[in-house]
């Protein structure tokens, strides 16, 4: 049996959706923890295989909140262990953070929701074919720390995804969302859809049979690269 891989979400009924279906057809159990119900976080890394840290409603910058502030102590000895990493949304934001990234709220009020453009750096190209649309919930951006480097950028929000060293990264799209996923958060974040930047509902669902296919596309073979290295994803690419 293949080692587990720990995943951390921020809410009681959060799950990896996408994310986790493709880790378990590839026969990784899942270990999901929730620091904000109570539930700790391990301080010895060496039985996994791997960490995803995924989003939530919270800031990077809520270090009042217990569990955040836990999660944010917790990284720097996770980034010690050397397992590879993937910061999804929040996840990411607190990744950049600890690295010594400013995160911040759009200047001008924006939010990326729905399905938005991105598009790969030179050395993004190892992880991404080229622009594309990828699904994205969230008002918070951040600068790039020093130490880590650019893989995919847009307009408004341009870190969209960094790597730091071989085997940590992180991405503000969300490449876990299914279209239960995306009912939810309509229905739970319906307010957010009438805020500078946000696509509606209605073209949400038209992006969704076109944009799709290429986020399954890339998540797989973006998890070829993080769990069995760049030969398995070059292999799976050919």
């Amino acid at each position: 049996m293949r080692e587990p891989i720990l995943i951390i979400v921020h809410q009681r009924l959060s799950y990896p959706g996408r994310v986790g279906h493709m880790l378990m057809k590839r026969g990784y159990p899942l270990d999901i923890r929730c620091p904000n119900i109570g539930q700790a976080l391990p301080d010895d890394l060496s039985p996994y295989a791997a960490v995803i840290m995924l989003g939530g409603p919270m800031c990077a910058l809520d270090c009042h909140i217990p569990a955040i502030r836990h999660e944010l102590d917790w990284m720097p000895r996770m980034l010690e262990a050397g397992k590879p990493f993937l910061g999804i949304c929040l996840g990411a934001q607190m990744l950049a953070r600890v690295l010594g990234g400013r995160v911040w709220p759009h200047p001008e009020g924006r939010v990326e929701i729905g399905y938005a453009p991105i598009r790969p750096t030179q050395a993004g190209r190892e992880f991404f074919e080229g622009p594309m649309k990828m699904f994205q919930w969230h008002r918070d951006g951040f600068d790039l720390p020093r130490c880590v480097e650019l893989l995919a950028t847009n307009e408004h929000f341009p870190s969209q995804a960094f790597r730091y060293g071989r085997k940590a990264f992180g991405v503000q799209f969300h490449p876990e969302v299914t279209p239960e996923i995306m009912e939810r958060w309509s229905l739970g974040g319906g307010h957010m859809l009438h805020m500078p930047g946000a696509q509606s509902r209605e073209d949400q669902l038209i992006d969704y049979p076109i944009c799709d296919p290429i986020m399954e596309r890339w998540t797989t073979r973006f998890f070829d690269h993080l769990l069995d290295g760049p030969a398995a994803a070059e292999a799976a690419a050919a």
